[in-house]
């Protein structure tokens, strides 16, 4: 007599609640390191425009980029790192580049607006706890409202 072989219902059940429970662990780790990763191209973004910012005005200080005497020396818009200016001590006058391309602020989800507008702009004549826009970009910093692993507003970085 041959005796059928297979799964018994109680076998089944507690198959899936196994199931169920390694999936409630591992959603909340997968939810954890997809943010991980996109702080991780915030402060990169940060950096490298923050960092294109400051070899602007360097280059506008040793005469490199035309500056008046009434601007701070920080580039009238994001957009200018990437249009370049004209070297002023280069008798060819080739342009200087200061960023291949403006990174999207990975925290604004808005894919409407152009990578430029998805940031904040801080003038040079703000006060850093209260930015506002102007006649120069001296800073940038994140528009989201959120609050990252470290316990700051994604805004102050």
């Amino acid at each position: 007599m041959k005796t059928a072989r297979g799964f018994t219902l109680i076998e089944m059940m507690v198959t899936v609640v196994l199931v169920g429970i390694l999936a409630s662990v591992v959603v909340p780790l997968t939810e954890m390191s997809i943010q991980r990763a996109r702080e991780q191209d915030l402060r990169m973004a940060l950096r490298e425009i923050r960092g294109a910012i400051d070899a602007y005005k360097r280059a506008g200080d040793e005469g490199h980029v035309y500056r008046s005497a009434t601007t701070t020396g920080y580039p009238a818009t994001l957009d200018v790192l990437v249009q370049g200016e004209p070297d002023l001590k280069d008798p060819a006058k080739k342009k200087i580049f200061f960023l291949r391309r403006v990174p999207r602020d990975p925290m604004n989800s808005d894919m409407t607006l152009a990578p430029a507008a998805t940031w904040g702009k801080r003038t040079y004549a703000s006060e850093a706890d209260r930015p506002k826009e102007g006649d120069d970009v001296y800073d940038i910093y994140s528009t989201s409202k959120r609050t990252g692993l470290n316990g700051l507003p994604y805004a102050q970085w």
